[in-house]
Parts: structure tokens; C-alpha cells; sequence
């Protein structure tokens, strides 16, 4: 069977192939992987750090860890939460995730 391999992966005599198809190919891959898989995780990073700039004092947001709560108080990296139960959460900014009404329209 290994045999029968060999002769069909063989080259036929008197053909060259190309040495820039190899190239070529090569070239079509990376413009694949940037559009299906680099562009859209930019996109998606760009988007989640405009939303944790616009954050507002009462905006209901959700965290990385499954914290639900409401926000109090907001520095330049770090904001202040509240829970139920009035906890209240110092939270990194980049702990935040989603707010309420995107988890609402998800729905």
C-alpha cells in the first residue's frame, strides 16, 4: 500500500512546478487567517475598550467572574460597584465585561 502512495505522489517526468505557487498559497493563507481571525478580535477589542471609557455612574454592568452589579464610582483604571446587599466592589476596569442592556438584547 506505502508503494502505491509513492506513485501517486510522485511527480510525472517532464513537469516542473511552479515556484511561486508554493508562495502564492502560502500568501492566500495568511490573508485568510488576518480576515477570519486577527480583524475580527481587533474589532472586538476596540469595541469592549470603547465601552469601558464610556462607562457612567448607575450604568449596570457585568464582570469577567459573574458579578452583576451597579456602578458607583468610577477612577481612571479602577471603578466601584455595588451589589445586592449595597456591596460595595472595587473592580479593575478591564474586570467589565458587558453592561445590563447588551445582556438584555442578547435575549
Amino acid at each position: 500500500m506505502t508503494n502505491l502512495n509513492y506513485i501517486l505522489l510522485m511527480q510525472q517526468q517532464g513537469q516542473e512546478q511552479n515556484p511561486y505557487s508554493m508562495l502564492i498559497m502560502m500568501g492566500l493563507i495568511v490573508v485568510v487567517f488576518y480576515f477570519f481571525m486577527i480583524r475580527p478580535q481587533m474589532k472586538k477589542r476596540k469595541e469592549l475598550e470603547k465601552f469601558r471609557n464610556e462607562i457612567a455612574k448607575g450604568d449596570k454592568v457585568l464582570t469577567i467572574g459573574g458579578i452583576h452589579g451597579k456602578v458607583v464610582e468610577i477612577n481612571e483604571d479602577s471603578i466601584i460597584i455595588e451589589t445586592e446587599g449595597q456591596t460595595k466592589l472595587r473592580m479593575d476596569k478591564n474586570a467589565i465585561i458587558k453592561s445590563a442592556t447588551e445582556m438584555i438584547a442578547q435575549r
